[in-house]
């Protein structure tokens, strides 16, 4: 049985099979605020970190013509087509908890991921 916490509600935002949950596009639109205008987080996924593949997370005010742009509330994310390919499916969601706060993404496609959650083996 999955997750509950993990499944998006009618609130998150979709795009391109990438979803952000309502708690994520609070937190964004929190930081995005103290940026300059037109600011964005860029969320990417890298080579590296302990399982294989990291997920990076960037503020920018760049978006190449390709990107996917997932806006709502006073909060953008971009991400590019070629890290869509390993996130096709993902959820983006903010979690506040005991061990702190932090952006965790659930990864379908991941068969196995590090413990601060960062990076992730397909």
């Amino acid at each position: 049985m999955a997750d509950a916490s993990l499944v998006p509600s009618a609130e998150d935002v979709a795009a391109t099979d990438v979803a952000v949950t309502a708690s994520a596009v609070r937190r964004i639109a929190e930081i995005l605020a103290t940026e300059p205008p037109e600011s964005m987080l860029r969320v990417s996924v890298e080579g590296g970190g302990c399982s294989g593949f990291q997920y990076k997370f960037d503020i920018t005010r760049e978006k190449a013509a390709d990107d996917i742009v997932i806006a709502r509330d006073g909060a953008t994310v971009v991400v590019d087509p070629v890290s869509l390919e390993y996130m096709s499916g993902s959820h983006i969601d903010f979690v506040d908890d005991l061990i702190g706060a932090s952006f965790k993404i659930s990864n379908p496609h991941a068969t196995a991921s590090c413990g601060c959650g960062t990076s992730f083996a397909l």
